[in-house]
């Protein structure tokens, strides 16, 4: 009877940082509402990192569960999705009229897209690149252009255009089949070189320099990384190396073949069988 309560029972520490990533991007539609936008883009930035703990605490601590996977999906759509959708809008994309929603509503649209397909594909995806522009980082770039203008006071109706160009354009290549390095084959245990550590300690200080230029910077060159990767891997590129269902559109038609071509040869092979059989009666 215990075990089952606790089969039962809901893991707190994963599912209290995923918590934590919630609030912290439903704060940041808060303070947008409220006109502080340095506040809610940073808040999306804290959500980022919350997002990054709970499921490394979770395969550190064993407490991997189906209900953390889906309450983390749904806390991402809104720390990801509805909250930098919303920022933006609040600071520039209103001032556009119906284009600003519209904006805004494609790139939320995209960010649960994504994030379904990324639900349904887990098992089978390749662990070391993302199909499409993960969530977060999309989050980042809109969440990091409307901390920029907020910091160094641009004025938002001078920019509403490029913010409209940016949310759009992360909405689609959340949806799209550019390869984007995942970082996850990287084995953090590893002895690496002293020099590695100083680069890293310089990256945090240029990053403090200035976090929200640097910020936006780098995750605006991961997000131009994933077309040229795909470009580069592929000899002609087509529709489906862009969009639609690789699995269906010919992106894995080689694999297809391949598995056509053996089930044709066990039918070969067991009709061999069968005459062999009858040339033996």
């Amino acid at each position: 009877m215990p075990e089952q309560n606790k089969r039962r029972g809901i893991y707190l520490l994963p599912n209290l940082l995923t918590t934590a990533g919630l609030f912290s991007g439903f704060y940041a539609i808060v303070a947008s509402m409220n006109g502080d936008f340095q506040l809610a883009a940073i808040a999306i930035f804290v959500a980022m990192v919350f997002d990054g703990l709970d499921g490394r605490v979770a395969r550190l601590t064993n407490t991997q569960s189906e209900f953390g996977a889906e309450y983390d999906s749904m806390a991402d759509i809104v720390s990801f999705g509805i909250a930098p959708a919303l920022v933006a809008y609040n600071w520039a994309l209103h001032d556009v009229g119906k284009l600003g929603w519209l904006a805004a509503f494609i790139f939320v649209a995209g960010g649960a897209l994504r994030l379904a397909r990324f639900n349904t594909a887990h098992g089978t995806a390749d662990k070391k690149y993302f199909q499409g522009l993960a969530i977060p980082s999309a989050a980042a770039i809109v969440a990091g252009l409307v901390w920029v203008g907020a910091r160094y006071e641009i004025d938002p109706d001078s920019v509403s255009y490029i913010v409209v160009f940016f949310t759009i354009a992360c909405g689609l290549l959340m949806v799209s089949n550019f390869k984007y390095h995942s970082f996850k084959d990287l084995d953090w245990r590893e002895n690496v070189n002293f020099l590695v550590l100083l680069l890293v300690v310089l990256i945090f200080v240029v990053v403090a320099t200035a976090p929200a230029i640097v910020l936006f910077i780098l995750f605006t060159i991961y997000a131009i990384s994933g077309p040229v990767m795909t470009i580069k891997s592929v000899s002609k590129l087509k529709l489906e190396h862009i969009l639609g269902d690789p699995q269906e559109d010919g992106t894995n038609k080689a694999e297809a073949s391949v598995k056509a071509s053996k089930e044709k040869s066990s039918e070969k092979e067991v009709k061999a069988e069968e005459v062999n059989d009858k040339s033996k009666e």
